[in-house]
């Protein structure tokens, strides 16, 4: 029981960070915990998911509420990622959060996405969709591999 409970909080963690503008990756603790075989596939991509859509949400929330101090040395995203996430964001609207797990584009499109006062809740149902998907995709393709 308290293994379960380090897996799935362990996991949650990781994805939760991986969500953030820091680095950190989720789909290979998620991996390694599907193939030991030992945890819920279902609640393993349950507490990735939602960490991971949590950390995108910090992510809007740096957008919609620390934007205006971009120009500063310790901020996150340097001026030339932003501007083109920014760019991204406005050649294909609130669609591109669906890739807000594709590494490398999707985390500053979240923060844009807060900049730009997204709506919390459509942003969160996007952002949600894509990340779930991918969790989704990642657990069928390691259970079929390994053949549970």
């Amino acid at each position: 029981m308290t293994s379960d409970l380090a897996a799935y909080g362990g996991l949650f963690a990781a994805a939760l960070v991986a969500a953030t503008i820091l680095p950190a990756q989720s789909e290979l603790l998620l991996a390694g915990l599907l193939n030991a075989g030992h945890q819920s596939p279902v609640l393993l991509v349950a507490f990735a998911s939602l960490g991971n859509v949590l950390g995108s949400i910090v992510n809007w929330m740096l957008g919609r509420f620390l934007i205006h101090l971009r120009d500063r040395r310790w901020f996150p995203l340097k001026p030339k990622v932003y501007d083109r996430a920014v760019a991204w964001f406005g050649k294909y609207g609130l669609w591109s959060l669906l890739l807000a797990w594709v590494p490398v584009i999707g985390d500053p499109l979240t923060v844009v996405a807060g900049a730009l006062r997204v709506d919390l809740v459509r942003f969160t149902v996007l952002v949600a969709i894509g990340k779930v998907g991918r969790y989704v995709f990642i657990a069928l393709s390691v259970l079929w591999w390994s053949g549970h």
